[in-house]
Parts: structure tokens; C-alpha cells; sequence
């Protein structure tokens, strides 16, 4: 029997790697939970101090001291991520370290033994060998099933066969189609409010002219944070709850409902269990119109396209979606196509299929470079349908988590480009087929703002520490290459930018609002406006509109010098961004749809 110092220390190595590896999967586990369900946005203490600050606006080390506590949760997040980064590559050194010094010590066990009295080294080695297996198998065992927990606490994905696709979405080529209409023109897309802040997202509208005069104000039957789109003469939002989501049509003139839909019983959509949560709501993802159909998404995967008339159109269950948060990304439409960035999970990664870009949802339907394919990891999706009938145009796996940010689409380098981002990672895909054209491993940190592009450049909110400049033309990885600039600031974490081209502007969830040059993110002023604000800024004409969520909608110069023009006090709460469109504001507040602009000669009546 070889009992040398070496084996000696090598059994004792293996167990000590074995202990370290234990230990540290029970402290990540324990981690991941407790992130999940500590949230320190909701401190009683924080909660505490912001409505202290209500009742004091003007108190500045009230002020100082939720800003402080708000820099030590951010700090705090981002402590956890390298945590999180830092746990995964110790755990991966500890198991090496176990097999190699466990399979060394048995290879050693394995060299024959000098004769010995009263000794059975056969028996003893026995023992032994089956002792090194079963403690490496156990803690193998151990470690497997920690990340298991990890990374599938709460399954729920889209399908993830071509036979449960077909299901969902019909075959493709099965029945023949009626020809789809002719998508509207630009230029009425550009005029009118089509999508969240505006037909480009980028909140700027159109118009320069605006009236901010009460117009009229109208009850909102469901609750949601879905901020209006507006089309002609309707404007539209969503709400719900557990028993019923919704769709709410309005007069733009009057305000008058003219009807509500419900998006309910969508085969094969299950019971809508469980319920987001209270900040996020069954309607958070902005709807989208092309003057035919309205389209709404809500937080369990129910998707519906409803006429103007009122009646479902079509309605698809795209599958329970996993989002800590709740679910919140918008809609976005381009021609006859309707795009949905499904982020969701906790981190997935991808496996492209060797030598196609094709997805099971391809395969599916018989589009893509093979007619059969394997079905690709991870749950996060970019889905293209078509507008008229709901029918799969393509789909892209994203390898990304969980997001809350929403998809624009850009004309650049002489593309049509999805712009859309999920931490860490920018991606711009082929409007027309959803392929991709360029990445870029940028972000850090959890997004919820969305993008904007402006003089040439995708301008990226990484939240709550800088703002970069991205020059779309590259191709591949273009991490090292592609950012024309980067700056430092108050950035937001919630909101996002709003450009019309020379300026952008940012607005943190503390009221802080900067101006930075776009061609080179030189800052040239910040102002705080001292107010919480979650709903993103827009621009009309010279005027930057600021929505605070006490309803304080303060209306700055869109200029290089900052100037504040004034300020109209909205009796609600707002989280959902404004939409303008034909002269009008709308806003979405907790309880009411406010419209600021010339009033009709029949208003109704004031609740």
C-alpha cells in the first residue's frame, strides 16, 4: 500500500478542494436567492426618506442623503455582479484542483506494493479506489446541482422544437394567405405616435407647436404603465390584471372611450400565474399601431392584434416569460413587420447551429438556410412577425438575461438596422432577415433604458455610469473599435435619452438633467429639477419635456444653454412616457389619460 507524503498530500489537497467547493456553491445559491428577494429599492428607510423629501422638496441634505444612499445601492449592485463573476471562476479553479489531486492520489494507489507482512494490499486499494470515486462523484453531484438551481430556479421558456412551434404558429405554406396591406408611409408613421417615444424611439416628435393646456382628462379602467401611441384621431393603451388584460381606445379630440378589447384565453396560454410585480404590472411593454391593427404584449406572453374597429384581429401565446422584474420591453414596428425583444432568463448564453443562422422557429416554418435544424440554447429572442397576420417572418436567438429595454430600428451604412441591447452585450441586426451584423460587449449593468441614435451614432445609457457613443458601420465583434466616445456621469438607470441630432439629454431617476454635445459627449450644463422621475424626456421643437412621477412636468429649452421655461402640475402618478402627436401631449398617469392641447367644443366630462 503506497502511504508516501505525496499521496498524503495529495488526498488531503482533494478534500480541501472539495469542502472549498461546497461551501462556496452553498454561499452562491444563497446569494442568488437573497438578490432575488432583498430588493433595496423598496428600504423601508429609502421609502421613508422619499416621502419625507415629498413634504419637503426644498430640504438639500434630505437631498445629499438619498443621493448618498442611492450611490451606495448602486455601488452595492455592482459588488454583487463581481461577486457573482469572481464565485464562478473560483469554483471552476476549486473543481480542477479536486479532480487533478483526487485522480492523482488514485493513480498513485494503483503502483504495486513491496511485499509486506500481515498486509492485503488488493483489499485495501479496493476500498480506497472506491472511496476516491464516490467522494468525487458526490461532490461532482453537489456542485452540478447547485448550478442547476442557479440557472433554472424558475423554468419557463418559448418552445423549443419545431413541432411545438408549429402548434403555436400553424405551418407555414399550409393554408394560403390573403395578400397583407400596404404598409403606411413614412411619413405617416412620422406624424403620428406609433410606438414608444415616437416612430424612431426617439422621443422626439414631429411637431413643434404644442399647446400645454388641460384638454381633457379621461379615467383609466386597468392599471398599467404602458405609455400612450396615438394614431389619427385614437389613442391607445393597455392595462390589466390577473383575471383580464386589456386594450382601451380613446377620441384624441374629446377623450371619449370608444371601446376596450380583452386579450384573454390565447391558445394554448396557461393561467396567467404568477403575478409581476406591483412596479411593473401586467401592461408595462408600450403598445404599437400601423393605422390598421393595434398590437399589445402583456407580462405572461399574451400577444394580440386588434382592428381599429375593436375585434381580435389575431392573438399568439408566445410562452411564459422568466423576468424576475416582470416583463416590459415595447413593441416596435417597421413596414409590414412587428418586432418583439423577448429578454428573459438569467443569463443564457447561445449555440448557434454550425454552418446556418437558422432557429427552430425557422425550421418550423421552412425559412432559413436548412429545413431542419437543432434547436438553439438560451431563452432571450428577437421575433419578427408579419403585421397583417401574425405569421413568423423569422426569429434570432440573443445571448443575453433578462432586460427591460426596447428595439429601435435605424437606416446605417446603408442598412436597415435592429438596434437592440441586454447586458453586456449591443447587437445590430438585419431588419430583413434578423441576421447579425455587429456586436459589442459595452454594458454592465442591468438595462432598462433604451437606445437612441443621433448624428450618425447608437447612443447607449450603460445605467448609472456612463453614456457611450457607437459608430454602427462595423462588422463581427466590434467592442474594441466601434465607440466614438464615452462619458462619465449621473447617467440614468431608468430612463432613457432623448436627441435631435447636435444635443442629448439624459435625465437620472433623481431629477438630474444633462446636455452633452453628440458629437463628442462634452457635457455643457446639468440642472437638478429636485423630483423623482421614471418616465423617459421628450423633445418638441425647442422644448425638452420632463414627466416627474408626482406630475410635475417641467418644460426646459432643448439648447446649449440651459433654461428653464416652466413647469405645469399634473394631479396623478406617472411612470409611463408622454407621446406627441397632432399638437396634443398625452400622459398616462396611475388613474387618468391626460391630454394637453386645444380642447374640443364637447369635452367630457371632468372625473
Amino acid at each position: 500500500m503506497n502511504d508516501s507524503p505525496l499521496h498524503r498530500a495529495l488526498c488531503l489537497t482533494a478534500w480541501i478542494a472539495g469542502l472549498f467547493c461546497l461551501l462556496l456553491c452553498a454561499v452562491m445559491v444563497y446569494q442568488h436567492f437573497a438578490a432575488a428577494t432583498n430588493d433595496p429599492w423598496k428600504s423601508p428607510q429609502l421609502l421613508a426618506l422619499k416621502d419625507k423629501l415629498a413634504a419637503e422638496p426644498k430640504n438639500e441634505p434630505l437631498q445629499t442623503e438619498i443621493r448618498q444612499m442611492d450611490r451606495n445601492f448602486r455601488q452595492k449592485f455592482r459588488h454583487r455582479l463581481e461577486l457573482d463573476t469572481t464565485g464562478a471562476w473560483l469554483l471552476l479553479g476549486g473543481m480542477l484542483v479536486l479532480t487533478l489531486a483526487a485522480g492523482k492520489a488514485a493513480s498513485l494507489k494503483k503502483t504495486l506494493p513491496s511485499p509486506q507482512p500481515k498486509t492485503d494490499p488488493g483489499e485495501a486499494s479496493l476500498k480506497l479506489a472506491s472511496l476516491s470515486r464516490w467522494t468525487l462523484a458526490g461532490v461532482a453531484v453537489v456542485v452540478a446541482a447547485s448550478l442547476v438551481i442557479i440557472r433554472f430556479a424558475n423554468t419557463s421558456v418559448l418552445p423549443a422544437n419545431p413541432a411545438a412551434w408549429d402548434k403555436l404558429l400553424g405551418k407555414a405554406g399550409a393554408e394560403v394567405e390573403a395578400p397583407a396591406k400596404q404598409a403606411p408611409a413614412l411619413a405617416e408613421f412620422q406624424t403620428n405616435w406609433p410606438r414608444f417615444r415616437g416612430w424612431d424611439g426617439s422621443g422626439v416628435a414631429a411637431q413643434t407647436n404644442f399647446v400645454t393646456n388641460l384638454a381633457w382628462r379621461s379615467a383609466i379602467l386597468a392599471p398599467g404603465h404602458s405609455s400612450p401611441v396615438v394614431w389619427g384621431d385614437r389613442v391607445f393603451i393597455s392595462g390589466g390584471t390577473a383575471a383580464q388584460r386589456e386594450v382601451f381606445c380613446y377620441n384624441v379630440s374629446s377623450g371619449a372611450l370608444l371601446w376596450r378589447k380583452a386579450v384573454v384565453n390565447v391558445p394554448p396560454s396557461p393561467p396567467p400565474v404568477p403575478e409581476p410585480p406591483e412596479d411593473t404590472t401586467w401592461a408595462a411593454s408600450t403598445m404599437a399601431t400601423d393605422g390598421r391593427r393595434v398590437y399589445a404584449i402583456f407580462a405572461n406572453g399574451d400577444l394580440g392584434a386588434i382592428n381599429f374597429d375593436g375585434s381580435v384581429a389575431w392573438a399568439k401565446y408566445l410562452g411564459p416569460i422568466k423576468n424576475s422584474y416582470g416583463y416590459a420591453a415595447s413593441l416596435a414596428i417597421w413596414g409590414n413587420s412587428l418586432l418583439i425583444q423577448l429578454d428573459q432568463g438569467e443569463g443564457e448564453g447561445e449555440t448557434p447551429v454550425e454552418g446556418t443562422n437558422t432557429t427552430p422557429l425557422q425550421a418550423a416554418t421552412g425559412r432559413g438556410a436548412a429545413a431542419e435544424v437543432a434547436p438553439v440554447a438560451g431563452k432571450s429572442r428577437l421575433i419578427s412577425l408579419q403585421c397583417a397576420t401574425g405569421k413568423l417572418l423569422w426569429q434570432r436567438s440573443r445571448p443575453v438575461p433578462s432586460s427591460w429595454s426596447s428595439p429601435i430600428i435605424v437606416e446605417a451604412a446603408g442598412k436597415t438596422q435592429i438596434i437592440a441591447m441586454g447586458k453586456p452585450w449591443v447587437i445590430g441586426y438585419e431588419q430583413t432577415n434578423g441576421n447579425e451584423l455587429w456586436r459589442a460587449e459595452l454594458l454592465n449593468n442591468e438595462i432598462v433604458p433604451s437606445p437612441v441614435f443621433a448624428g450618425g451614432f447608437v447612443l447607449l445609457p450603460d445605467p448609472g455610469s456612463k453614456l457611450l457613443a457607437l459608430r454602427p458601420d462595423g462588422a463581427g465583434d466590434v467592442t474594441k473599435t466601434a465607440v466614438a466616445w464615452a462619458a462619465d456621469g449621473n447617467f440614468p438607470d431608468i430612463t432613457s435619452p432623448v436627441s435631435a441630432g447636435e444635443l442629448v439629454f439624459t435625465v437620472s431617476s433623481m431629477g438630474m438633467v444633462e446636455c452633452l454635445q453628440t458629437s463628442d459627449g462634452k457635457q455643457l450644463w446639468e440642472t437638478n429639477l429636485d423630483t423623482e422621475v421614471q418616465a423617459s424626456p421628450g423633445i418638441a421643437g425647442d422644448r425638452l419635456f420632463v414627466l416627474a412621477k408626482n406630475g410635475d412636468l417641467a418644460m426646459l429649452r432643448a439648447a446649449r444653454e440651459t433654461q428653464q421655461i416652466g413647469r405645469i402640475q399634473l394631479p396623478d402618478k406617472f411612470i409611463a412616457s408622454p407621446a406627441f402627436a397632432g399638437g396634443r401631449i398625452f400622459l398616462r398617469g396611475a388613474t387618468n389619460l391626460f391630454c394637453l392641447g386645444p380642447a374640443d367644443d364637447k369635452p367630457v366630462k371632468q372625473p
